[in-house]
């Protein structure tokens, strides 16, 4: 075991998290050049709480919004929501709640597990508000949800790997990046099919974000399609990222990542001080594909297409300010994740494919909050499918002004840097890079899949 010290480093990109979310939370803005939803005329009709609001709440908001969880109020009863209906009704009508800050007039529009609510549903919610949060019978109330422990993961896993040593974090005190390197305890090589990385039990609100990378030797004769298309100067492989509002990664069918027999994990951790000492033994938790399996695609997770490079970041006081950057894939590609990343002054991240034709792809824009480091993962049917040589262009949007209560002095430039004062601006990626036979053939069922 060996536990490594440093005073920052690529966690860094993450920041400042504030852990208090949720409908009253201050900090969390509108999600930029997204329209609030509007109450339809057809919603005239009467709505209670036990037959209309409850099953939206179990959808779309009690996830975070129960008790020892990150929201500040529990939605799960009807006692428990009453108290902030004309809250609800307000962040669900400005799209603030539940957190999804994909725009819905721009570029693509379906992806896996997304709680967004439908114009009907905020409708509803402002009725029911409108007719004074009427409670209804409860032989109309659903079952409760029902919620694994805190030690739930996302799928069975086949193997979890934990730091080797407990870490306690102080009370107070600034905020500390560590790495905990652990043995897998693994004796065979196998491929990993869905993994998920997660702060040990309590240790939520200490754990800003959480890193685990692969240490490992692996020869070229056994890697995966696209696992030795990258920096070949490491033995490190990324793994995995935990961050709020982030669940377990299940890779797509025919794509993995190759975990040798031996191989050690690194757990990069950022922490910072709540207030409470508290402990903290992080974990990882893998599923394999059944033996013998072999997946041909390795998936790639990299941050690309920064507009923070160099000194091009340039965030005068006062003023909202665009930043651009760019990734050129010199493959084909099939994305089937993006995520925004910045600080506390970023605004929006667009993404566009600009194709080797000269003509470009939209792909979205999504609004930016600094509490939820969401990841969009496409639907199977429309993630996107790009050819050698296009190029992913990024347009990022800080807002250094009064106008941004994250911002904690407008009066100031701000630039690039790795402290919560300074800003970022990049995506996260993730991706297969295809073999030119694979790409023909996926964008010829593609297009026959949207002709039906």
């Amino acid at each position: 075991m060996k536990v490594l010290s440093r005073p920052w480093g690529f966690g860094s990109a993450l920041l400042g998290f504030i852990a208090v979310v949720g409908f009253v939370a201050a900090s969390m803005a509108v999600p930029a050049a997204q329209a609030p939803a509007s109450p339809s005329a057809a919603s005239v009709k009467p709505v209670t709480f036990t037959k209309d609001i409850a099953p939206i709440l179990q959808r779309s908001c009690q996830t975070c919004h129960r008790p020892d969880q990150m929201a500040p109020m529990s939605l799960m009863t009807y006692e428990d929501a009453r108290p902030y209906a004309r809250s609800i009704k307000t962040r669900t009508m400005a799209r603030a709640m539940p957190p999804w800050h994909v725009e819905r007039n721009i570029g693509i529009q379906k992806f896996k597990d997304d709680p967004s609510l439908t114009e009907e549903e905020i409708a509803t919610i402002a009725a029911w508000v409108d007719q004074g949060a009427p409670k209804g019978n409860m032989a109309d109330m659903p079952p409760p949800r029902q919620f694994e422990a805190d030690d739930y993961w996302h799928f069975k896993p086949d193997l979890i790997v934990e730091v080797p040593v407990v870490h306690v974090v102080p009370a107070n005190g600034p905020d500390v990046f560590m790495d905990f390197i652990a043995d897998s305890g693994l004796t065979e090589d196998r491929y990993v099919r869905a993994v998920e990385t997660k702060p040990g039990p309590g240790a939520r609100g200490v754990t800003h974000h959480l890193l685990t990378y692969l240490i490992q030797t692996v020869d070229p004769s056994e890697a995966l399609i696209g696992q030795n298309d990258r920096d070949t100067s490491t033995t490190e492989t990324f793994l995995n990222e935990y961050a709020v509002g982030k669940n377990g990664d299940i890779l797509p069918e025919g794509t993995g990542k190759l975990m040798k027999a031996g191989a050690k994990i690194r757990f990069s951790t950022h922490y910072h001080a709540s207030g409470k000492e508290t402990p903290d033994r992080s974990r990882v938790a893998v599923q394999f594909y059944p033996k013998g399996y072999v997946p041909k695609y390795h998936q790639i997770s990299l941050q690309i297409a920064h507009a923070d490079s160099g000194d091009n970041l340039d965030l005068p006081p006062g003023l909202v300010t665009r930043s651009d950057g760019y990734y050129r894939f010199d493959k084909p590609v099939h994305i089937t994740a993006i995520q925004a990343h910045m600080h506390n002054l970023g605004k929006r991240l667009c993404l566009e494919a600009i194709l080797p034709t000269n003509t470009t792809q939209q792909l979205n824009c999504v609004g930016w909050d600094f509490n939820w480091h969401k990841v969009y993962n496409y639907a199977d049917d429309v993630s996107p499918l790009l050819p050698a040589g296009t190029v992913l262009h990024s347009m990022i949007w800080h807002d250094n002004s009064a106008a941004n209560r994250a911002d904690p002095d407008p009066r100031n430039w701000r630039g690039f840097g790795q402290r919560t004062l300074d800003e970022m601006g990049f995506a996260w990626i993730t991706w297969s890079n295809l073999t030119d036979e694979d790409y023909k053939a996926m964008v010829a069922e593609r297009k026959k899949l949207n002709s039906n």
